[in-house]
């Protein structure tokens, strides 16, 4: 599954990019909502590598942790989205004091 091993590494990539971006930003809530975004582009990878496995092996164990990272995978991405949804707004607003501020 060669689209799989793409798509694992753009999950990958945008943790990466989401991570460097929430170390580089001044604002608060603007760092929350690149944390959720990474925290979404991770859940992505794992999810992305559980389902991976099923494909590549077939025994009992390898069903029961893909199963597991699948599972990992999902919650990292609810929880991201939920938070990303909580911030967002918050964010907006804290850009709008901050440029008149300036």
């Amino acid at each position: 599954m060669p689209i799989l091993a793409v798509l694992i590494l753009a999950s990958l990539c945008a943790y990466v990019y989401f991570k460097l971006k929430y170390i580089r930003s001044l604002l608060a809530m603007e760092k929350k909502v690149f944390s959720a975004k990474a925290n979404m582009a991770l859940g992505s990878f794992i999810f992305l590598f559980g389902v991976n496995e099923l494909f590549l092996f077939h025994t009992a164990i390898t069903f029961v942790i893909a199963a597991i990272f699948i599972a990992l995978g999902l919650f990292n991405i609810a929880g991201g989205f939920k938070r990303l949804q909580f911030y967002r707004p918050e964010m907006q607003k804290e850009r709008n004091e901050s440029r008149r501020t300036l």
